[in-house]
């Protein structure tokens, strides 16, 4: 995706901070809404995650390996994914 090392790792710095964000804001949606609700965002917020990581984090670290972070190595993606 990015042929130049700066602007990926500046990327996936950006992505990893927002999908952290999203992951925070299903933690408050959890505390502060009902099942159904929390299910119906949970879902919006899974796909965009998944999107991140297909459409833009994977290109990347295929491309620059050596910025994939230890975390997503693992086989079980679950702040990703989440799945309880």
């Amino acid at each position: 995706m990015f042929k130049d090392k700066t602007p990926a790792a500046d990327i996936s710095a950006l992505i990893l901070n927002i999908g952290s964000q999203l992951y925070a804001s299903v933690s408050y949606v959890q505390q502060t809404c009902d099942e159904s609700e929390l299910d119906i965002y949970r879902s919006a917020v899974g796909e965009i995650m998944g999107r991140m990581l297909i459409d833009i984090m994977n290109p990347i670290y295929k491309q620059h390996p050596e910025l994939k972070p230890k975390e997503l190595n693992r086989t079980s993606h679950r702040r990703f994914i989440f799945r309880s």
